[in-house]
């Protein structure tokens, strides 16, 4: 019996593109005044259907966040930037950012759709 190869079992993978944006905060005052713009452009990222994911994170054994993630869908680097310059806490120096195209093959997600109650719950 012959095993796949790598090629055979990445055929049907998802391999679908995003940009992720690891952010690195200047950890000035000024992050908390523009922090309300920052999050509205998120948000409006997202109903565009640009953000697939965003937020803090943070190292082991840390309660404030060392740093942001957002993941894009963009159809090139220069988009991405594009869009990661545009964010309000970059466009005043207060975030540096870093931005590395990621395949995505694996994994799974699982809504559930409650048509009596109109409600949407990501099952984790």
């Amino acid at each position: 019996m012959s095993e796949m190869t790598p090629d055979q079992l990445t055929a049907d993978m998802l391999r679908q593109e995003f940009f992720v944006v690891n952010t690195t905060p200047a950890r000035s005052p000024e992050i908390q005044r523009l922090l309300p713009r920052h999050l509205e452009y998120q948000v409006r990222l997202e109903r565009e259907g640009k953000l697939f994911g965003a937020g803090p994170v943070y190292e082991e054994g840390d309660d404030l966040p060392s740093g942001g993630m957002i993941i894009l869908r963009a159809r090139s680097y220069d988009e991405a930037r594009a869009l990661a310059d545009a964010d309000p806490l970059h466009a005043a120096g207060l975030r540096s950012y870093t931005i590395r195209k990621w395949v995505m093959n694996e994994g799974s997600m699982t809504v559930t759709i409650r048509y009596s109650d109109q409600s949407v719950a990501i099952v984790d």
